[in-house]
């Protein structure tokens, strides 16, 4: 569903490289730093007490993530934990106000305490684990998430954002060690041993020609077919070309169908078009799954990146609000970045969400009733790449 990056995929992966020989760099440094402070200090090999072990492996990430943030003049990476739905935009974007966000002052000094604190209670033992948890493919991120876990945490607009988990809303009850991850990269969710996930794909013109009948033989039940979408940067309101063909080849194939509408909306004129012209599209069709709206932030000058919270959490539900009164289900389309810091969430549980996220680490604290977790599946009838979607409970009616 989200754009492709072509040209960026190369550049990201050389910068992933220099970002590892940097890590490793910094991580030798550090080590020697520590052997140096323990042997000037007189200690004896041994292991540390947990309080001490804890309050350097703490140090020892800020310095790692903080370092890394520096590396590219404060601009975070956008790592391969692959946060889905459109990327981040590079830009300093609006994004909701109880998030805890760190400057490069605050940054610098906290760098410098880090330092001062990992040498003087400097470990190797910690070093060598720290090391080793990189080395085995955990990121940055993936411990600052464990070691918060009652916060969201997400890189965005070059910053580490913390967001404090609102309890009080439907939480996600899927369990990680259930997932099943066949020969060909489909997930299946298992439940005392036994599939209770559904297969689902979102196709666009970008597919092509599709062969719906090889589609549903290679077990997929439904579909969100795209619909409309606006242009990023002119705005322009354009209908997929294909969606016609992929309508009437699914629901022959018997495949399950919803729609999804790529929005780049920035103000209420322009939901309203998108909407009237969604179910205008949708109206020769029987839909059994709901009109979905895609909100995304796009890399670079998206023409909705630069909305406030409040503004794209009100063009939001003013669709949603649109799509009811017409008679339909409707369901929101986001990522992690998007449900933490770039929309009111809370003002928008009451409707169904569809989740992407390309990692089986099912970090996201709420409920979601789709989960997008790949963008590189293969699927019979379909030439190249196709969006992978499981639902739990059928989306359908």
């Amino acid at each position: 569903m989200n754009l492709p990056y072509d040209e960026n995929e190369e550049i990201e992966e050389l910068r992933e490289l220099e970002e590892e020989k940097e890590r490793e760099r910094r991580l030798r440094e550090a080590k020697r730093e520590a052997r140096r402070a323990e042997k000037a200090s007189g200690a004896k090999a041994g292991s540390l007490d947990h309080t001490a072990v804890m309050k350097v492996f703490l140090c020892l990430i800020v310095i790692l993530t903080l370092l890394v943030a520096l590396m590219y003049g404060g601009l975070l990476l956008r790592e391969q934990f692959t946060e889905a739905g459109g990327g981040t935009a590079e830009q300093a974007a609006p994004v909701i106000s109880n998030a805890v966000v760190y400057s490069q002052e605050e940054v610098d000094a906290m760098i410098a305490a880090a330092v001062s604190e990992a040498k003087s209670n400097g470990s190797a033992e910690v070093l060598d684990a720290v090391k080793n948890s990189f080395v085995q493919g955990m990121t940055t991120t993936d411990m600052l998430r464990a070691l918060y876990p009652d916060d969201i945490v997400v890189a965005s607009g070059g910053r580490y954002h913390f967001v404090p988990v609102d309890r009080s809303l439907r939480l996600n009850q899927l369990v990680p060690e259930n997932i099943n991850v066949l020969d060909s990269g489909e997930f299946q969710y298992l439940q005392n041993g036994q599939v209770v996930s559904h297969k689902g794909i979102d196709v666009s013109s970008h597919q092509g020609n599709i062969d719906w009948q090889k589609v549903a033989a290679d077990g997929v039940e439904f579909a969100f077919v795209r619909a409309i979408f606006r242009g990023y940067g002119s705005g322009k309101l354009v209908e997929d070309e294909q969606f016609d063909n992929n309508m009437t080849g699914a629901i022959g194939a018997g495949v399950k169908v919803g729609v999804y509408v790529f929005s780049q909306a920035i103000t209420e004129e322009e939901v309203r078009e998108e909407a009237a012209l969604v179910l205008s599209k949708v109206a020769p069709y029987r839909l059994d799954c709901p009109i979905v709206f895609d909100v995304e932030m796009i890399s670079g000058d998206g023409r909705m990146n630069a909305l406030s919270v409040e503004e794209r959490t009100g063009l939001t539900l003013l669709f949603c609000q649109l799509i009811e009164e017409a008679g339909y289900p409707v369901m929101i389309y986001h990522n992690t970045e998007m449900a933490a810091v770039r929309i009111d969430f809370a003002a928008l549980e009451k409707y169904d969400k569809w989740y992407a996220s390309y990692s089986r680490k099912m970090f996201f604290p709420y409920e979601y009733k789709v989960w997008q977790y790949s963008d590189k599946g293969k699927v019979q009838g379909i030439s190249g790449n196709v969006d992978m979607n499981l639902c739990i409970d059928p989306v359908w009616e």
